[in-house]
Parts: C-alpha cells; sequence; structure tokens
C-alpha cells in the first residue's frame, strides 16, 4: 500500500532552465574567442581553457534539456516518466571532465618538454572576458546548484572554468613580466588535476543513485528497529531504499504483524511510519507489503 504526501513536491518543477540557457550562450561566445586567440597567441593553456568551455557548453545543453524532459509526466510505459534525465546528466557530465582532464595532462607535458613562445597581450584580455562571463554564469547557477544534481554538476564545470580563467590570467601575467613561457603548461596540469578531482566526486555521487544504492546518510538497521518497535508490528524486513533523484528516497519492505489487524488499523500504522521516515531521514515514499503468519524470509535484506 502507498501513500505520498502533498508535502513531498519536486523541487525540480522551481527550477525554469532560464540561468542555464542564458549561461550556454554566453559560453558559446566565450569558447569561440578563446580557440581563435589561442592558435593565434600559441597559448596552451588558453585552449585548454577553451577546450574545457566547450565542454562546458555541450554539458549545460545536455543539463538544459535533461531538465526540461524531467518535467514531463509519467505515463504508461514510462511509469516514473523521466524522472532520471538529470542524474544521467550528471553523470555524463562527469565522465567528460575526467576525459577531458587526461587529455590536458598528456597534451601539457607534451609542452613542457618544448617551450614555445606566447603573445601574452591575447591571453590576458581573453582571460579576462573569459572571468568576467563564467562569473556570471557562476552567479546565475548557485542558487538552484544547491537543490538539485544536474544543476550542480553544470555550476560545478563553470566554477572549474572560473578558476581555470583566474589561472590563466595569472600565468598570461607572469609570461609577459618574466617570458617564462613553460608556466603556460604548468597551468594546463593544475587545471586538470583539479577537472578529475572534482569529475570523480560527481561521477561517484551519481553513480550511486544510477545504481540504486541505499543512501550514504540512512541506516537501514536502526530504521528496522525503530519501525520494530511500533505497537502490534513484528518485523520490518526485505527492505529496499533507493533514491529515484535527489528530491525522491523511496522505501520499500515486507511489514509483519502480530496479529490479524484490519486494512483500518494498517492504513494508521503506515501513517505514523511515513511521518516517521519523513520527518527524520526524509524519505517519501513508503510502499509496505503487509502480513501475517506469513512464511517468507524475514531478512532485512533479501535478495530478490
Amino acid at each position: 500500500m502507498t501513500k505520498k504526501s502533498a508535502r513531498d513536491q519536486p523541487l525540480n518543477n522551481k527550477i525554469t532552465g532560464h540561468s542555464l540557457l542564458f549561461s550556454i550562450l554566453l559560453n558559446i561566445g566565450i569558447t569561440t574567442a578563446q580557440i581563435v586567440g589561442g592558435i593565434i597567441s600559441g597559448s596552451l593553456s588558453l585552449l585548454s581553457d577553451a577546450l574545457h568551455n566547450f565542454s562546458d557548453v555541450l554539458s549545460l545543453t545536455v543539463s538544459f534539456f535533461a531538465n526540461r524532459i524531467s518535467k514531463k509526466e509519467a505515463s504508461i510505459q514510462k511509469t516514473f516518466g523521466f524522472k532520471r534525465a538529470e542524474i544521467m546528466a550528471a553523470f555524463i557530465n562527469a565522465i567528460s571532465l575526467v576525459i577531458i582532464a587526461v587529455f590536458l595532462i598528456i597534451e601539457g607535458i607534451k609542452r613542457f618538454q618544448n617551450p614555445q613562445q606566447i603573445d601574452t597581450r591575447i591571453v590576458i584580455i581573453l582571460s579576462l572576458i573569459a572571468i568576467f562571463g563564467n562569473g556570471l554564469s557562476v552567479l546565475l547557477l548557485k542558487k538552484d546548484s544547491k537543490v538539485n544534481m544536474n544543476m550542480r554538476s553544470a555550476y560545478l564545470h563553470l566554477i572549474t572554468d572560473l578558476m581555470a580563467s583566474i589561472a590563466v590570467l595569472a600565468g598570461g601575467l607572469l609570461m609577459k613580466l618574466y617570458k617564462i613561457f613553460w608556466i603556460d603548461s604548468i597551468l594546463t596540469f593544475i587545471i586538470a588535476v583539479y577537472l578529475i578531482i572534482v569529475g570523480y566526486d560527481l561521477l561517484k555521487k551519481s553513480f550511486k543513485i544510477l545504481m540504486l544504492y541505499t543512501p550514504d546518510d540512512i541506516e537501514i538497521k536502526e530504521i528496522v528497529s525503530i519501525v520494530n518497535a511500533l505497537p502490534k508490528v513484528k518485523s520490518l524486513h526485505h527492505v529496499h531504499i533507493w533514491q529515484l533523484n535527489e528530491e525522491e528516497t523511496h522505501l520499500e519492505a515486507h511489514i509483519d504483524f502480530e496479529s490479524n489487524i484490519t486494512i483500518f488499523e494498517f492504513g494508521e500504522i503506515l501513517n505514523t511510519i511515513e511521518v516517521i521516515l519523513q520527518e527524520k531521514y526524509k524519505i517519501n515514499h513508503v510502499t509496505l507489503q503487509p502480513e501475517y503468519e506469513n512464511m517468507d524470509n524475514k531478512d532485512i535484506i533479501v535478495q530478490d
């Protein structure tokens, strides 16, 4: 039996995606300027930043369409709708961050072994433009990034872009003042390592949701103990807890009773359990199979 409270409306519906669309257009302009400037100036770090920005254009576009698709209604064929579209987008974006980082490290090592003279004036001007554009995009997505993994993946892409642009600016100034052109390769390497760290964390989190892992902050044995302590309840077993997306955490289980209670009594107990799980664990979708003198497996975790 399943009951879903009206208090658990998806936060996703509050995210329009307008800020994301503006950030996409802004990054297209930045990327184009950096590619042209990087080729003309000979700066690998500027081209690296351009490549990073281009990955953002792709990832932001994926995030934008995922945000739109996730709002589609459920149907007979798609009973959950497209609620996992944004988790898939976050997963894809995380993989792209890691792949791009590896490519940048390889190119940075090659350039370090053979430093080239760079037109620092172009590097400085374009890095300033990128700092302004990425900074504006970061501010636009900051609020949504706190409540949505897909938006957070886009936000993290833009944060790394902002940091990379600041690093490129610093490198451009150092190269202009001291003619130490190998700093271009060092900056490329630093940007790439940071991309791997950020990308791996996001990849791990999105992978856990896609694989139906129990959320890290939920202890199943503790939940079972609390439910088993309720009047008339004999045992909660065959438990599954997973996240459909960041807004919906589901629990399904079998619940064995001490006596042959009525449907009305079961409804009252179910309501009590729902309130406990919502308030203490943020579990907002509960499905329980009531049992009495059923000889099934009573283990907490049962392999289906």
